[in-house]
């Protein structure tokens, strides 16, 4: 199997050729809306996801305002059988990754499920049943006996793992955690076990949850909002497929991500030099002209350094290009892991709401504090001819 490949170090030599992956569905969830139909319109109005969320929990919150899905049941969507002990981020995983299947084009038959598998972006999995779990074992009585139902929701792979039983997807299963640019990291491990044969498709998403636990983590690490934007949560998913397959077959995608491109920098390379450097060769294996981009989904979200190292990044990547930037972190918040997932959802909601933009080239780019910078180039299209 085939899928899309990188260039080598970036500024590094001459790239190697792309061979995309095709986009064949999608599915998000965040305070826009659930699935893609909900979220596109949403998104192109420019809705807030701002919600009020005091008295959301029993304990204290920090902030009284933040993007969250308010009202979300995993009971809803899925029922009550099986899901009594699911926790908040193996909840939204398991239903954005039924979402994206059922959004996708893709049929699976009962002897193809070995040949789909799910890759997950995340930080460290549930943060709320890490802490909780954690918490049972120094409080409860002695031996200090805590429910065992509880570990596997406990662990980062929990959900990914959920995911797979829940939706019977046997192929490989795996969690990335690279912070802001876990999502990149989904995609180019996708990108590689559908390369080398040991998949035919892969459910790639990132999902980050909104709790007490990370609400007071996110207040000491940031000491206050201040400039930045307020938290959020959710979850998004796409179907990945090999491009040239998919067209064999007369479909026709949501979108083709044509290469993606990660570095880590800081000792010897400003990280936006290297940002610039991961856009320009992204762009060169994919046969993608700088002035083609017409819109960039960045990862800016009001802190002062890593905002400057993207702005100076794209700047040196794409002189004088009239791109638009998307508001992904405005309206939907801090969403740490997930946020590439929901920076390709924004642009794929942009295609869906617009024909107009049948075959526009956007970035999706990322920055992390710690110097880790990266960049996805997406050929998108809307639905009118599927």
């Amino acid at each position: 199997m085939t899928a899309t490949s990188t260039a080598t170090a970036p500024g590094g030599g001459p790239p190697t050729r792309s061979v995309p992956l095709a986009v064949t569905g999608w599915g998000v969830l965040s305070p826009l809306g659930v699935g893609a139909e909900e979220f596109a319109p949403a998104w192109c109005g420019r809705r807030s996801g701002l919600r009020d969320v005091r008295g959301l929990y029993e304990g204290p919150l920090p902030v009284d305002e933040a993007c969250v899905l308010t009202d979300f049941s995993v009971r809803e969507h899925l029922g009550r059988k099986g899901t009594s002990f699911f926790d908040r981020t193996t909840s939204l995983t398991v239903v954005t990754c039924g979402l994206a299947l059922e959004d996708s084009s893709l049929v699976i038959e009962e002897a193809d499920r070995a040949e789909i598998g799910i890759v997950l972006g995340s930080t460290t999995g549930g943060v709320q049943s890490l802490c909780e779990f954690i918490t049972e074992t120094i409080v409860n009585d002695p031996p200090y006996l805590v429910n065992p139902v509880l570990f596997p929701y406990a662990v980062m792979n929990g959900a990914a793992s959920s995911a797979a039983i829940w939706h019977q997807l046997k192929g490989v299963n795996a969690t990335v955690s690279d912070g802001q640019a876990s999502f990149l990291a989904v995609l180019k491990y996708a990108r590689n076990q559908i390369r080398n044969g040991y998949v035919e498709a892969v459910v790639a998403g990132a999902v980050e949850e909104f709790s007490p636990h990370r609400a007071w983590a996110a207040e000491h690490l940031r000491g206050g909002r201040g400039a930045r934007v307020p938290l959020g949560e959710g979850a998004a998913a796409f179907v990945l497929e090999p491009a040239e397959a998919v067209r064999a077959s007369g479909r026709r995608p949501d979108a083709e991500i044509l290469a993606v491109e990660t570095g880590l920098f800081g000792q010897d390379i400003d990280p936006a030099d290297g940002l610039a450097g991961c856009i320009g060769s992204a762009l060169r294996s994919s046969g993608i002209d700088p002035a083609e981009v017409r819109m960039v989904a960045p990862s800016i979200a009001g802190s002062e350094r890593r905002d400057a190292i993207e702005r100076r990044g794209l700047a040196a990547a794409l002189p004088g290009v009239p791109f638009a930037s998307l508001p992904v972190k405005d309206l939907l918040g801090e969403t740490y892991s997930a946020s590439g997932a929901l920076q390709l959802a924004a642009v794929l909601a942009e295609h869906r709401c617009d024909a107009g933009l049948d075959g526009a080239v956007s970035l999706i780019t990322s920055v992390t504090s710690e110097g880790l910078v990266g960049a996805a180039v997406v050929r998108g299209w809307s639905r009118d001819e599927r």
